[in-house]
């Protein structure tokens, strides 16, 4: 009769004799995929999870075919036949998956980036607009009523700026008459012009119908015309021109402010810029509040409708000129 220890020391003794075979077989196969994950680190994942899944299944393969003395019988056949199953299950599996996990990966990171963008405007801005929110709040009592409005005025650029920079800016796009746009902005601008004996004129070749969104193309006009105003002095003029070019909208708006210096032209679009005048308020009552965000929130806004914003000087002082896509009627 045989002993119960027997067959379990001829299995030892087998495990020892082949254990040689198999590492000198799976072990140059496990390096080798190693240095490939190496190699592909900065690939895609699902590549790299490929490779990952390939390498225990490429060393189970050469360890079974080193075990069987490289002699194909059908226990042979049938464990490779089970290595082929597994792979054909896992290796799907892994590429999902790792396309699932790449796509999470850089959505997590996108989404990250943007934070840190919006968050570092928002201190940007506030740093700039510090002296602006602490003079109005040095004010005597019969101006709260002007700086509570300039306040305002500032939040709401803030807010519009930093929807643009993090990308939050949602466009309902419609056809839009620029003669209707150009009218509610010079409704709103002309009582300050008035007070500060500007005058506004608006001439059109022709009143183009463009493809955008109502509010945000009066928001456009309305900084542009408030700029104006500002930076012309009394008894100037302010003219708005409005045609087409080709495909496109023209509107241009020229102000008196004398011009602006050539290595200042480029700059005048950057947030909180002001060229050489003081970085303070100005005390003309109900003037259209000052941020240095205007202009930028303009170019922000004209880049979300496919359209164009320029400066340069002309005559007297400056041109602003936004082309805009036609829309299709």
């Amino acid at each position: 009769m045989i002993e119960p220890s027997e067959p379990l020391g001829k299995m030892i003794e087998h495990a020892l004799h082949v254990l040689p075979v198999v590492l000198a077989l799976t072990l140059p196969i496990t390096v080798a995929g190693v240095l490939l994950l190496y190699l592909l680190r900065k690939g895609s994942l699902a590549r790299n999870m490929t490779v990952l899944v390939f390498i225990p299944v490429a060393a189970t393969v050469a360890g079974v075919i080193g075990v069987s003395g490289f002699m194909f019988t059908s226990t042979l056949t049938t464990m490779l036949l089970v290595c082929l199953l597994v792979a054909l299950v896992t290796v799907p599996v892994a590429i999902l998956l790792g396309s699932s996990i790449a796509r999470r990966s850089v959505w997590e990171r996108e989404a990250r980036d943007r934070e840190r963008a919006a968050e570092a405007s928002r201190r940007e801005l506030v740093a700039w607009i510090s002296h602006d929110l602490r003079t109005p709040l040095a004010g005597y009592a019969h101006q709260i009523g002007a700086e509570t409005k300039r306040l305002a005025g500032m939040v709401d650029d803030l807010f519009e700026r930093s929807r643009i920079t993090a990308g939050a800016l949602h466009l309902t796009m419609s056809a839009v008459s620029l003669q209707d746009v150009v009218a509610d902005a010079l409704g709103a601008q002309l009582p300050v012009a008035e007070r500060k004996r500007v005058k506004v004129l608006a001439n059109a070749a022709a009143w183009p119908v463009v493809l955008g969104s109502d509010p945000e193309l009066a928001r456009i006009v309305r900084n542009l015309v408030s700029n104006a105003i500002r930076h012309t002095p009394p008894d100037g003029t302010v003219a708005i021109q409005v045609g087409v070019d080709g495909g496109e909208a023209v509107l241009a708006v020229d102000d008196g402010c004398g011009g602006i210096p050539e290595n200042e032209l480029s700059r005048v679009f950057d947030v909180a810029f002001r060229g050489t005048a003081a970085r303070t308020p100005s005390t003309v009552r109900d003037e259209p509040a000052s941020a240095g965000l205007g202009l930028a929130i303009a170019k922000g806004l004209v880049e979300a409708h496919s359209g164009r914003i320029d400066a340069h000087n002309h005559g007297p002082g400056c041109r602003f000129e936004v082309r805009l896509p036609l829309a299709r009627v």
